[in-house]
């Protein structure tokens, strides 16, 4: 497995760095982390702060979440279809289940 990303409160301390003054080259190379990694990170707290156009972190956790249910509801759906699939190849075309007179 790879590796799930830094915390967010890691993350708040490098921005916090970079609103003292410092570059993000010097950051990187401090905390041994990608300048890009920063860049993005900076780019979010600035959507999240309303400052940029974009995703706030909250609605792409919504998001995400919503990609996760419809993926599942999918996945049960098919499911379901296979079995009524099933169900129908195995009854009686003439109607087995009731009674004869």
């Amino acid at each position: 497995m790879g590796r799930r990303g830094y915390p967010p409160e890691f993350r708040r301390k490098v921005i916090d760095l970079l609103e003292e003054g410092r570059s993000v080259a010097q950051v990187a190379y401090d905390l041994g982390i990608s300048e890009a990694s920063i860049y993005v990170w900076r780019r979010q707290d600035r959507i999240d702060k309303g400052l940029a156009p974009g995703l706030t972190s909250a609605e792409n956790a919504e998001l995400v979440a919503a990609r996760k249910r419809i993926a599942d509801l999918e996945t049960e759906l098919k499911a379901s279809r296979r079995a009524l699939e099933l169900l129908k190849e195995t009854a009686d075309p003439k109607g087995g289940s009731r009674r004869r007179k």
